[in-house]
């Protein structure tokens, strides 16, 4: 069997050399495989991916928002990015809490984080959980946790190469209590955005659980490499409490029909408990928690998920969100 490497985002571990005011809550790839962007407190911090042991610190830019967000006295710090895979290729990034603006850089020659070239603001009370763009790029989802909203953006159609968007508009969610967050996704070819709700309409915790509005928040959904099942997973408040991860059948138009499994996770999930299909096939997922610093990993065959290792690091901070390199 070959080896495969996933990078593994952290608060406080460095493994790799980061600032030690910069440790990351999550991360992601550029299109190449060869930067790493990390959402990092109040910065958006950079790293080269030489091999999967060497990973170097290059740039961190600050949030680029309100110039409060980047004040130590304000508890605006980085929560979410998205990079995106067509050019000219930005990377979209979002701070939660009291400045509610989103950034968008572009990256220079080799990748790195490089220039802020708009920020676009939601509303006063917006704290933003969440992005993720259309199969085409050309429109952008954002899941607004304290607004209780789901926003759309789209490509500036009067300059569609600078990688700038405007706002095309806003749902409310349909409950007062649903506060979009987590990573939304959408199925490819397809005319569906999916986004966790507090609690969802379709069960992320086994339905009479006692304080299930207090005690659990939904976390991640992501698609399979194929697009046909999306898995969605919710952590616990509490660390005597487990956190939980779904599986869904997607039909061809991305609409879910009908849900697989709810499955009990190790640990609450801690900040994370976050779900990450590899990109390649559908076969191997990986769930992270900071509870305990475990990376565990999964196959899922026939429609059942069963975990084949699991790998404790005891590391305060360790196991924001994992991300497969190859």
């Amino acid at each position: 069997m070959p080896i495969h490497h996933l990078m593994i985002g952290t608060w406080t571990l460095r493994r790799t050399e980061i600032p030690e005011d910069e440790p990351i809550s999550w991360m992601a790839f550029d299109h190449a495989k060869k930067n790493i962007y990390g959402a990092a407190m109040k910065k958006w911090g950079s790293y080269a991916v030489k091999t999967p042991s060497e990973i170097v610190h290059e740039t961190s830019q600050p949030l680029g928002v309100d110039p409060q967000a980047n004040s130590k006295e304000t508890n605006t710090r980085a929560i979410f990015l998205l990079p995106a895979k067509q050019p000219p290729m930005p990377s979209t990034a979002t701070p939660s809490t009291s400045t509610p603006a989103t950034a968008t850089s572009s990256s220079s020659s080799t990748g790195a984080l490089e220039t802020n070239i708009q920020n676009y603001e939601y509303q006063p009370n917006s704290g933003i959980h969440g992005m993720v763009f259309d199969p085409t790029e050309t429109y952008l989802y954002s899941a607004d946790l304290t607004a209780n909203k789901l926003w759309c953006h789209r490509k500036d159609p009067a300059d569609p190469d600078s990688g700038k968007v405007v706002l095309v508009g806003s749902v409310d969610a349909p409950g007062e209590k649903d506060h979009p967050a987590g990573s939304p996704c959408t199925p490819p070819a397809t005319t569906y955005a999916h986004a966790h709700l507090h609690p969802p309409p379709l069960p992320l915790i086994p339905p009479g659980i006692p304080d299930r509005w207090t005690m659990y928040r939904a976390d991640v959904c992501a698609l399979t490499f194929s697009g046909k099942y999306m898995f969605a997973s919710s952590r616990a408040n509490s660390f005597d409490l487990t956190g939980y991860v779904s599986a869904f059948k997607l039909a061809d138009s991305g609409s879910i029909e009908r849900q697989i499994l709810l499955n009990p996770t190790p640990t609450s999930g801690g900040h994370s408990n976050a779900v990450a299909p590899c990109d390649w096939s559908d076969e191997w997922v990986a769930i992270t928690d900071d509870q305990e610093g475990w990376i565990e990993i999964y196959r899922w065959q026939d429609e059942f998920l069963a975990r084949v290792a699991r790998l404790r690091i005891p590391e305060p901070g360790f196991g924001m969100n994992a991300i497969w390199y190859d």
